[in-house]
């Protein structure tokens, strides 16, 4: 029995067994094996979630040999993935054959299934969360049995796999919808957040991406927007803070500095008060607090549990050092996203419960009768999926 620890080293669990398959079968077998006992089951990629998403002391199915592209196709703009590949690993192959993500998240480092299994999602005003480009799945149930989902086939438990927060099975493989490989330009300046909002329509509005990183010690706004171009690939060493390059190259960031992290989706239109309260907050209660609050922006959808069901979107995130305690900060940051109507990325640290989610989504009881069919005895609910049931 060995410890097991997200990303940060904030969550850790003492799994009873481990399994790393490298073979459709040997995934069916861990679920199976688990099943002989009742052990919940976790499959875990890069274990990247700050909230205790990936945690068991069960069954733990670690993804690392079961990644891969098994195909692409040009024509429709699509591939087939396996569900322990990185995002990192996409870029080359979906680039050799023309091909490119959507959209991708601030980092590039979760599995494929871990990603959409928690909503991961990038900015822009008219890009969506990266489960909103699964079109199907191959995923192992509580039964054993390999069950393939899609819009057209087994569409609501489709619904539930594509962003399941674990809770429904072990993913196999996911097709994902495409676009065409693409470049981006990159430019990074710092402005007063004063500025910024002063202008938050036109800056989100004027490139395909905006983003900023509000630095309350400094109170400025490290600020990035991309935007396709024509231009090739090449740096552009002249022009400071701008680059060029594939998309797959540019959109993520390297963040290899340990931390833990809350981040909240409220309504488009509140994001600007939301922050206001958040950065009053901050500088009156943390006035040491050394780390930035994300601002992001994100179209709406309707998938069960998005947190950007139904409404456009502003997604506010805050940082804290893991050799600090982040609880102060996050429950302070947590009551102000309540009072924006905020909801919950499911792979960061929040407090809510189930009911209290409930109110959030209007699907959220049907996300769990679909998910409770299909594992009536709960081999996939951990602690602390199980504390989310409304």
């Amino acid at each position: 029995m060995t410890e097991w620890s997200n990303w940060s080293g904030k969550q850790t669990d003492a799994p009873r067994r481990r399994f790393r398959p490298s073979s459709e079968v040997e995934l069916r077998d861990a679920v199976l094996d688990a099943a002989t006992d009742g052990s919940p089951i976790r499959a875990i990629g890069a274990s990247h979630s700050h909230s205790r998403v990936a945690a068991t002391d069960g069954v733990l199915i670690e993804l690392d040999d079961w990644q891969g592209v098994v195909s692409t196709d040009a024509d429709e703009q699509s591939a087939v993935v396996r569900s322990g590949t990185r995002i990192f690993q996409l870029g080359q192959p979906l680039h050799a054959a023309g091909l490119a993500l959507k959209n991708q998240g601030d980092i590039d480092k979760q599995s494929i299934a871990g990603a959409t299994a928690t909503g991961t999602h990038g900015t822009g005003p008219t890009l969506q969360n990266l489960s909103n480009s699964v079109q199907a799945m191959r995923l192992i149930v509580a039964s054993g049995d390999l069950v393939d989902c899609s819009p057209d086939s087994e569409p609501e438990l489709f619904e539930v796999a594509r962003h399941s927060v674990g809770g429904v099975g072990v993913v196999v493989d996911v097709s994902l919808a495409l676009r065409s490989a693409y470049r981006l330009h990159e430019k990074q300046w710092l402005e007063s957040p004063d500025d910024v909002f002063a202008r938050i329509d036109e800056l989100t509005a004027a490139t395909r991406h905006f983003e900023f990183f509000w630095m309350p010690q400094r109170d400025a706004c490290a600020c990035k927007s991309l935007d396709e171009t024509d231009t090739g690939p090449d740096p552009l060493p002249h022009l400071e803070h701008e680059r060029v390059g594939w998309s797959h190259d540019i959109i993520s960031s390297i963040r290899d500095v340990k931390h833990t992290e809350m981040e909240y989706s409220v309504p488009a239109e509140l994001g600007p008060v939301c922050f206001a309260a958040l950065r009053e907050m901050l500088q009156s209660d943390f006035p040491d607090l050394q780390w930035p609050l994300e601002y992001r922006t994100l179209r709406a959808d309707d998938l069960w549990i998005s947190t950007a069901t139904g409404r456009e979107t502003v997604t506010i995130s805050a940082h804290q050092d893991i050799a600090l305690d982040d609880r102060p900060l996050f429950e302070a940051c947590e009551a102000i996203f309540r009072q924006h109507h905020g909801r919950p990325h499911w792979g960061k640290v929040h407090y809510q419960t189930g009911r209290e989610l409930a109110e959030l989504y209007p699907h959220y009881v049907d996300w769990w009768r679909v998910r409770d069919a299909h594992d009536p005895d709960g081999l996939f609910l951990t602690p602390y999926l199980a504390s989310l049931r409304p």
